[in-house]
């Protein structure tokens, strides 16, 4: 199923934006980002989201981006938000003219941690597939919008039947720029069950 970003809803609606029924665009503003805690031990909660609500157990949510980031730490990717402790996004971020980091941060009770590879800094656009099989969720990413490749697999611990997932896109430092969201679609899970090793009794 297409999604209608008509239909979606804002978290902290961006200053400049444009949305129609098949495209979102989002200019940052500086110094919005999403981050809890570890680490750095400071906390980021101003990036903003445009995010839908489904209580289906099992679906996949797929989306492109491209985007024009030139600044470190500017993002753009996919989102599940349930609150300001408990979230997890997808993205590429920029970190200098050789690389970007393209990355997960999984934020469960107000603490996040952050896998990332380095990918070349001239790529500029990715799909990112966001799969729920109940309360466990799996990120992918394509750089053709066909073959995808796994990024993480995690569990979430306060989510509840209806979730809200979606899009976003920030500037960590004193940056701005555009990202565009296109090709954004509902779908059955394409996360497979696992066929191996069976689960233990509980």
């Amino acid at each position: 199923m297409k999604i209608n970003p008509l239909n979606m809803e804002w978290t902290r609606k961006p200053k400049k934006f444009c949305v129609d029924d098949s495209r979102v665009e989002i200019i940052t503003e500086p110094f919005t980002d999403l981050w809890q805690r570890t680490y750095y031990h400071f906390r980021n909660d101003n990036a903003p989201l445009l995010q839908m609500k489904t209580d289906e157990q099992f679906f996949s949510f797929t989306v492109k981006t491209s985007f024009d980031t030139k600044v470190r730490y500017d993002q753009s990717g996919i989102v599940l938000y349930i609150d300001s402790d408990n979230w997890l996004k997808a993205s590429i971020e920029y970190e200098n003219g050789k690389i970007q980091r393209l990355g997960s941060v999984v934020t469960n009770n107000g603490y996040s941690d952050w896998s990332s590879v380095d990918i070349d800094a001239s790529i500029k656009e990715v799909w990112f597939r966001l799969s729920r099989r109940e309360n466990d969720f799996c990120i992918e990413n394509s750089f053709d919008g066909i073959n995808f490749n796994q990024m993480r697999i995690c569990h979430m611990f306060n989510v509840s039947d209806e979730i809200p997932f979606g899009i976003y896109a920030c500037s960590a430092e004193n940056s701005s720029f555009k990202a565009e969201f296109t090709e954004a679609e509902l779908t059955e899970c394409l996360w497979k069950a696992h066929d191996g090793q069976a689960p233990d009794n509980d």
